[in-house]
């Protein structure tokens, strides 16, 4: 029996999704991916939250959340770079909503790695998984999009991921506090009090 009833991740994410077209299957694939996190994270500190309802309001509700607001300025073969995408938000709920981006999801820590091309295959995704630092990655690669949420030092996580961008492509970032860059589009995440979605339009 999967840990939560498909209706009642639908009934969770709704706040999130609002506006956006979910196929029916893509809620039973999100509890595939919650059953999948569970197991992993008795063993493993993939995420601090534990009590299930909460990991998908936070985990896929904001990750759903950022890709409701990228969907429009994408094209649907973009190709999307997850940076610290840890045990994969907001990267692979943005992969399921847009099946035909080309996400890549970007994590040093080995067991996090292991958990995320093991959620790639369960899912039966193609997304590429970067089992190493964004820094070591070939210098032409660049994204349409970058996306970081609750990454270790941002400051310095954005520093590095800026340069990843095309131009005219987006810097994202999910966080508790607002960003201080000028002329970023700042978006309050729904029922989390303090999060905010921003999105970065990289010029050059």
């Amino acid at each position: 029996m999967p840990t939560l009833t498909e209706a009642r991740i639908a009934d969770l994410l709704a706040p999130y999704t609002e506006s956006l077209s979910m196929e029916s299957a893509l809620y039973g694939r999100l509890s595939q991916y919650l059953d999948l996190l569970l197991r992993w994270n008795a063993k493993t500190n993939l995420t601090a939250i534990r009590e299930p309802e909460e990991i998908v309001r936070r985990h896929f509700g904001e990750s759903l959340f950022a890709a409701r607001h990228l969907a429009s300025r994408l094209a649907p073969e973009a190709a999307l770079l997850d940076f610290g995408s840890g045990a994969g938000f907001p990267g692979l709920p943005i992969q399921l909503l847009l099946p035909e981006l080309r996400v890549t999801l970007a994590e040093s820590q080995g067991k996090k790695a292991s958990f995320l091309r093991e959620a790639v295959r369960t899912l039966g995704l193609a997304t590429e998984v970067w089992s190493a630092r964004v820094e070591s990655m070939p210098a032409e690669r660049r994204f349409d999009a970058v996306t970081l949420r609750a990454v270790d030092h941002m400051q310095e996580a954005l520093a590095a991921a800026r340069p990843r961008v095309v131009p005219g492509g987006w810097l994202v970032t999910l966080s508790a506090s607002r960003s201080l860059i000028k002329d970023t589009e700042q978006i309050a995440v729904p029922g989390s009090g303090e999060g905010w979605l921003t999105m970065e339009r990289i010029s050059e």
